[in-house]
């Protein structure tokens, strides 16, 4: 098979939530077990950080992931779903696994593959550990696709576990509130292993509290150990005063611009400083030359990017659910503009009703359906907007509804582009 091929039947002969939804998602750990059983234990070869949560778990990855290159290390990131390229899932130092490196794993475990019938995500996984270990990389940093207790990447020994916070997402599956829902990512916490916790939250952190004392794991929370405050931003770059006593840093400038990412590069930060108390070659300069990169080093690409500068000011972002959105919407009554034109697009297996409620009414709506089989019909999705006095017309497409946008903006506007990553997706 050469790669295209190699794609079309990993993306078409197995079970993929991206393409299906629930009822791919398996809930136990039997298929990634035995692959790696077979692959004889490849996530055994390295150290790793696990990381988990509702929101801002790839981000906090990439941050980390900077800091630690910056560090001098060979640094495995492990992230889902991709945005363009299949490969943006499995990285080292912000370059792509090689299509050949995709092509023969595949090709070698064709057999297994028939036999066992895993899922996308467990052979994605799979593959991810063997490259890292062909690439004898000196860390991976593996982000969870869906809850932690029964994820697929739930099988490593980590150093460091990192929660950043727990929102209603995935409620079919994961639970139907918060505390539910923090049993579930707390399964990424392991015994006499330190977790750090991104948020403190009233109804999750006495979840977080439990599960670490049960098995003796230290917890954090990384508010009590970093802080940032906002002191200024352009179009590239924003400015923090940060206090801590982990690092002798008085200023962090940064190029991951975005609601929330405050509170994602403070859980980076702390996790960096309790990596370096584990004998990682961090030092204050690395921090600071990380966080001005962290785009370049990594690859990271679909939070808060900037498609166009002005005329009109064009934004895209892959917040994709009530939590994540209403930061995006907090940062835009703190912008200055005379209209906001929002293109939206959704997945059809999530209540929209909750973010639609959020949403400006005094916006132009652009409705759009993703391509994928889970993307929400751009006229019902209309027809829902309407019920909350969301005014605007069905596309069909997204680069259609952008066009229709950049037609109807002027130059003083902002056209944002959101409410699901695969809607991100078609236009970076």
């Amino acid at each position: 098979m050469n790669y295209s091929e190699t794609l079309n039947y990993i993306f078409e002969k197995l079970p993929m939530y991206q393409r299906e939804g629930k009822s791919a998602f398996k809930k136990d750990l039997t298929n990634i077990i035995a692959l790696c059983q077979h692959l004889k234990q490849p996530q055994e070869s390295f150290k790793s950080i696990h990381i988990a949560g509702t929101n801002g778990k790839g981000s906090t990855t990439h941050i980390l992931a900077a800091i630690l290159q910056e560090a001098g290390l060979k640094v495995g990131v492990y992230t889902s779903p991709h945005y363009k390229d299949f490969r943006e899932r499995i990285k080292i130092n912000g370059v792509f696994i090689p299509e050949q490196a995709v092509i023969d794993f595949v090709s070698d475990l064709q057999d297994f593959i028939e036999n066992q019938q895993p899922s996308f995500f467990e052979i994605t996984v799979a593959m991810a550990f063997d490259y890292f270990r062909k690439e004898k990389v000196d860390i991976a940093i593996v982000e969870t696709g869906l809850g932690g207790r029964l994820d697929s990447t739930n099988i490593i020994s980590p150093d460091l576990s990192i929660i950043t916070n727990i929102g209603l997402d995935h409620v079919e599956m994961l639970g139907d509130n918060l505390a539910k829902i923090a049993f579930e990512k707390a399964g990424i916490i392991k015994a006499k292993t330190a977790v750090i916790i991104g948020e403190k939250q009233e109804e999750t952190s006495p979840v977080f509290e439990q599960k670490a004392k049960d098995l003796k794991a230290e917890i954090y929370y990384a508010e009590e150990y970093c802080n940032l405050k906002l002191l200024n931003q352009d179009l590239e770059f924003d400015y923090f005063q940060l206090n801590t006593d982990l690092w002798k840093i008085k200023t962090v400038i940064t190029d991951l611009k975005g609601p929330f990412q405050h509170k994602n590069l403070q859980t980076a930060l702390a996790a960096a400083g309790f990596l370096k108390k584990l004998a990682y070659p961090i030092k204050n300069q690395h921090i600071i030359d990380a966080c001005q990169n962290i785009r370049q080093l990594t690859k990271m690409i679909g939070r808060w990017e900037l498609i166009q500068e002005n005329n009109p000011l064009i934004i895209a972002d892959s917040a994709h659910n009530a939590e994540g959105l209403s930061y995006v919407l907090k940062a835009f009554k703190q912008m200055s503009y005379n209209k906001l034109h929002i293109i939206l697009g959704m997945v059809n297996d999530k209540n929209p009703q909750k973010i639609l409620s959020l949403l400006p009414k005094d916006a132009t709506y652009y409705f759009a359906k993703a391509k994928i089989n889970r993307g929400l019909d751009a006229g019902n999705l209309k027809i829902h907007a309407e019920s909350y006095q969301l005014k605007g017309n069905a596309y069909l497409s997204v680069t259609d509804a952008l066009q229709a946008a950049r037609t109807n903006a002027k130059e003083e506007d902002i056209i944002f582009v959101g409410g699901s990553i695969f809607v991100v997706a078609e236009i970076i």
